[in-house]
């Protein structure tokens, strides 16, 4: 089986780190991109005899790629402090890479708990995301938010679930609701993106009406309805702090 280094960022994961590293104890190197915790993350990484950087903080993609710069083997899983390799999965990949034929890049499904109820709808499931790839044919893009691995060789899908525990609690939801919706009109902004009234105002219906209606969100239960109608918000919400932070960049022209 080729070798395999498992990437993670962290920043204050004591909640989450050990369930997402003792799901992945069985590959060969663990590394840990840390953004100055102070709780007792490092603590437990470093039971896992994890390799720990703390680089600046540049972003998303730039730290992950830090990860993947530091790692030993070419075979890279990247997976974040509130994931777990299922043991299907894991059997999955070792069997993958065992193989000599392989493709360069795999897509996982990821399965998202939201509120202690799994989600099998609402445009979640199966959230497929490239994070098993070979490092010499490609890697994170520099996106400060919304991340993505680039693979210039050929991809192939995986089947079985990588489980995200992202969401246990409206208080952890809007926590990270108001760090990705600052960061999404950060991005925007410098992409020259503007914000106007289709954006803060008919861009939000047309999210409800994807999760809830064409992704079947409503197969969800209330899960399903929270989904849909907390997307679009955060929807609005990011375009409206674009727009402020457009004023604010012409009060200073």
């Amino acid at each position: 089986m080729k070798k395999i280094s498992v990437v993670v960022i962290t920043k204050n994961e004591e909640k989450n780190i050990r369930r997402c590293l003792e799901s992945v104890k069985w590959v060969d190197e663990i590394i840990i991109v840390d953004s100055q915790s102070e709780d007792d993350t490092i603590k437990i990484a470093e039971e896992y005899d994890a390799k720990i950087y703390s680089p600046l903080w540049r972003g998303y993609g730039p730290a992950k790629q830090e990860g993947v710069k530091h790692s030993s083997h070419d075979w890279i899983l990247s997976i974040d402090a509130d994931e777990e390799v299922s043991t299907t999965l894991a059997n999955e990949i070792k069997a993958v890479l065992s193989q000599t034929d392989i493709a360069d890049g795999y897509l996982i499904p990821r399965k998202t708990n939201f509120m202690g109820r799994w989600i099998n709808h609402s445009n979640w499931y199966p959230d497929y995301v490239l994070r098993l790839f070979d490092k010499t044919k490609g890697g994170f893009n520099s996106n400060v938010v919304h991340e993505a691995v680039e693979v210039s060789g050929q991809k192939e899908y995986l089947k079985s679930d990588l489980l995200h525990y992202s969401y246990p609690t409206l208080d952890e939801y809007f926590r990270k609701f108001n760090i990705y919706t600052r960061m999404g009109a950060e991005d925007l902004l410098a992409k020259g993106k503007k914000a106007g009234f289709f954006t803060i105002f008919i861009k939000p219906v047309a999210s409800f009406i994807k999760h809830y209606v064409l992704k079947k969100g409503f197969l969800d239960g209330i899960e399903g309805f929270l989904i849909s109608f907390l997307s679009a918000i955060a929807v609005m919400v990011k375009y409206a702090k674009l727009r402020e932070l457009m004023k604010r960049k012409d009060r200073h022209k």
